[in-house]
C-alpha cells in the first residue's frame, strides 16, 4: 500500500468521524438522546459499521458529541464562583446553565439523566456539580439562598426547562431567561420581587 493511499484512507476516516459527530450533534440537540445509531449512521452518510470503528459505543458518541457543552457548563460555574457576591454568582450559573441547555434537548437530557461511568460524560458532570456545591454553599452561608434548598432543585429546574418548546432557538432562550428569573427568586431566601424578562408565546398562549 503507498503512502499515498494510506494517507486517502486517513483522510477518509477523518472525514468521516467529522461528519458522524456533525449529525450526532445536530440529531441530539433536536430530538433528544434517542436517535438510533442507524439513524445517525444514514443520516452521515456511512455504514453501521463505520460508527463503531471510531466510537465503540452510543455513550463514547455521546460523549464527544457533547463534550464542548460539558465544558462551557463547567466554565459557567467557575465564572459564578469568581464572582465577589455568592448570590450574584449563583444566579449568573442558573441563567448560564438555562441558557445552555435550552440550546441544545440532547445535552439537556444527558445532563438530568443517569449515565454510565463508561460514558465519560458522568465524570465531567460530578466534577461540574461539585463546583456548583460550592457555591450553593457559599450562597446558603451568605443568607441569600434558602436554606432547605438542595442541588436537585437545580435539575428539577433544568429538567422543566428542557421541556420549553418554542419556534425557534431564539424563542427558546427568551422563554428559558423568564422561567429561569422565576425559578432564582423562588430559590431566594428573603424573595424580592423583581420585573421579570418579556414573556414568549407558546405553544399552550395560542388562541389566547
Amino acid at each position: 500500500m503507498t503512502a499515498q493511499v494510506i494517507t486517502k484512507l486517513r483522510s477518509d476516516a477523518r472525514d468521516n468521524r467529522g461528519r458522524i459527530l456533525t449529525v450526532a450533534r445536530v440529531a441530539f440537540a433536536a430530538e433528544g438522546l434517542d436517535v438510533p445509531i442507524r439513524e445517525i449512521a444514514r443520516r452521515a452518510e456511512v455504514g453501521v459499521a463505520t460508527v463503531y470503528r471510531h466510537f465503540q459505543t452510543k455513550e463514547a458518541l455521546m460523549a464527544e458529541a457533547f463534550a464542548e457543552q460539558m465544558a462551557s457548563c463547567s466554565t459557567v460555574v467557575k465564572e459564578g464562583l469568581a464572582v465577589g457576591d455568592p448570590w450574584n454568582g449563583f444566579c449568573l450559573v442558573i441563567e448560564k446553565l438555562m441558557e445552555v441547555h435550552a440550546l441544545d434537548r440532547g445535552f439537556a437530557r444527558a445532563f438530568t439523566s443517569p449515565l454510565p461511568q463508561a460514558a465519560g460524560l458522568a465524570a465531567d458532570r460530578d466534577r461540574t456539580l461539585r463546583l456548583l456545591l460550592e457555591l450553593v454553599r457559599r450562597a446558603k452561608e451568605a443568607g441569600s439562598l434558602r436554606g432547605d434548598f438542595v442541588l436537585e432543585d437545580i435539575s428539577l429546574a433544568l429538567m422543566a426547562n428542557e421541556g420549553i418548546r418554542a419556534e425557534s432557538p431564539e424563542m427558546r432562550v427568551a422563554a428559558s431567561r423568564r422561567f429561569a428569573a422565576l425559578m432564582i427568586q423562588s430559590f431566594q431566601a428573603n424573595p424580592v420581587p423583581m420585573p421579570l424578562p418579556p414573556a414568549v408565546r407558546l405553544p399552550l398562549s395560542r388562541g389566547q
